[in-house]
């Protein structure tokens, strides 16, 4: 894959077109920068590793995933040596199967903590005594270093301080931050409601925290969500190939839907008009549940 295909991938876990590197804003790690990869030791994102885009990616099996490569790692990797029997014996092992071949699953993705909240690289200088082995990796160690996915770029500050309050595990952070559509049109439609972007410091304590939570949890549970494997959010894919699902209003004798970008991030798929309406009821009780959670903390 050459260096171009590479950054697109990585870029399109982010849930937007990622664009180049003169149109998008600049990341700039200064004094209160927030490092969304791994913010905090309650957390993580791994999502540029691949690791959503296995076939499963269930938490089920994405954690039993993790888990045995953390303990084969530290029961063979003794040394750089021992990097290419490790990988080997990984990918002779694990199921294979990905929702979109050109996107690479990483193989040292792990759990870097004991207690398993957060995922990461299990070759970072940090579990390594300072010895950095990203090098021997498909992106190579430039790249993880220095790579920030669409996410840093397009959620605000203030939006990235109210995920970090919300969310306290890595599964469900990892999927809903590198979803920007849903992140975006959430924070967008809330703030209309309550006529401001709420204060991040909010969605520390319930019940706006619970609120919230309630409403990303819908990436899990959202009864209207296509069961296709080839499904992923607002994308679908053939092969090497990845376009944008539309639904088709035209066909439901509907108008476009208001939650038309958060119906796409949730991968979703309607029947009839009726099953649609019943989807903007869901979505529009969890903005009103919002709402006078909001007013009760004022």
């Amino acid at each position: 894959m050459q260096q171009g295909a590479v950054q697109s991938s990585l870029s399109l876990w982010g849930g937007v077109s990622a664009g180049t590197a003169t149109n998008r804003p600049k990341v700039h790690r200064a004094m209160g920068f927030l490092h969304l990869c791994q913010p905090d030791p309650g957390k993580s994102c791994a999502a540029c590793c691949g690791i959503y885009n296995y076939a499963d990616s269930t938490p089920e099996a994405l954690t039993a995933r993790l888990r045995r490569r953390t303990a084969m790692f530290r029961s063979i990797v003794h040394g750089r040596g021992d990097l290419a029997t490790y990988s080997r014996a990984i990918k002779g092992s694990e199921e294979q199967a990905k929702r979109y071949e050109v996107i690479y699953c990483c193989e040292y993705a792990g759990f870097i903590d004991p207690e398993e909240r957060r995922v990461g690289c299990l070759l970072h200088p940090c579990l390594n005594g300072n010895e950095d082995l990203r090098d021997v990796s498909f992106y190579g160690r430039q790249l993880c270093n220095d790579h920030f996915c669409p996410s840093y770029h397009y959620i605000s500050r203030a939006e990235q301080q109210a995920l970090l309050h919300i969310f306290d595990d890595w599964y469900l952070y990892g999927l809903c931050l590198t979803d920007i559509d849903l992140v975006k049109t959430y924070f967008q439609l809330i703030g209309n409601a309550v006529g401001e972007m709420p204060d991040p410091a909010l969605f520390r304590k319930d019940p706006i925290r619970r609120v919230a939570g309630d409403f990303f949890l819908m990436k899990l549970s959202w009864p209207f969500r296509s069961p296709d494997v080839n499904r992923f959010g607002k994308y679908y894919f053939d092969g090497s190939q990845y376009m944008i699902h539309h639904i088709d209003y035209d066909a439901l004798g509907c108008d476009r839907s208001v939650f038309d970008r958060i119906f796409l991030s949730l991968s979703s798929i309607f029947a009839s008009a009726d099953v649609l309406r019943q989807a903007e009821a869901i979505i529009r009780n969890h903005i009103e549940t919002f709402v006078r959670a909001f007013h009760s903390m004022h």
